[in-house]
């Protein structure tokens, strides 16, 4: 469904990804992890046709995704339909005056016809009906997230690319999350540098070292149990213990957000 061929890319002469290589299957439920700064938002917004790389391809249904793809408004239209891109600040997707506004926005860009249906029902779904006539704008953290997720879900993406999505999330609304994707009968592909939250959104794992390039791809549970590549990751952190007059140091998983 989605394939990387020898993807490059690099911004104002910094290298932010370096031979990415990589094939996902539809329905399946990849986690991104790496270090903050390692490439993984970026291969989410290629994935999303939001930016191209230098180098290498990129295809989605074995169609190479590209600026002269995307300038086809037919294909275009069908494409933004069927891969659907939840950023880490929910505040740079809400534009809209009411939550129902801006769930229904997507509905009438992709010409649905049951539009008023379609947004209560997953207002209802996700507890934002009561706030149907409000301002998003005054809407919390954890309730505009669930916003700007019911906003993409109601037009039934294909793909769901989500980037550090528990970042504004309490633990409640963390685990109300794990849930609400544990269900989806779609692909999802997620980033994260939480090793404590990537078992539960996802069965494999696409690791991104320092250096950018991937250096791990398979189960999850294999990788989180491989110290050496943890620390090649950089998702493991050392410091010191002390216990009274004791003092002693051990590696650490990354385990929050």
């Amino acid at each position: 469904m989605i394939k990387f061929k020898h993807i490059y890319f690099s911004y104002e002469d910094k290298e932010i990804l370096k031979d990415i290589n990589f094939e996902i299957k539809e329905k399946e439920r990849v986690v991104l992890l790496g270090i903050n700064g390692s490439g993984k938002s970026t291969i989410l917004k290629i994935i999303n046709g939001l930016i191209f790389p230098q180098k290498g391809e990129y295809f989605y249904k074995d169609i190479r995704i590209d600026k002269k793809a995307l300038k086809n408004k037919e294909f275009n239209k069908i494409f933004r339909k069927e891969v659907a891109f939840l950023f880490q600040n929910p505040d740079s997707m809400i534009f809209n005056p009411t939550v129902y506004d801006e769930i229904a926005f997507s509905l009438r860009q992709f010409d649905f016809e049951d539009i008023d249906d379609r947004v209560k029902d997953i207002a209802d779904k996700f507890g934002l009906y009561k706030y149907l006539n409000d301002s998003p704008f005054h809407l919390s953290g954890g309730e505009k997230q669930k916003l700007c997720l019911a906003s993409l879900l109601v037009f039934e993406p294909k793909v769901l690319l989500l980037d550090e999505p528990t970042a504004n999330l309490d633990p409640s609304g963390v685990g109300w999350l794990i849930d609400f994707l544990y269900d989806l009968d779609i692909t999802t592909i997620i980033t994260t540098h939480n090793l404590s939250l990537a078992l539960e959104l996802g069965n494999r794992g696409l690791v991104l070292s320092k250096n950018h390039n991937i250096i791990y791809d398979g189960d999850l549970e294999e990788f989180i149990k491989d110290e050496r590549k943890l620390i090649e990751a950089g998702l493991v952190h050392i410091h010191k213990h002390r216990h009274k007059h004791l003092e002693h140091k051990h590696y650490h998983i990354h385990d929050w957000d």
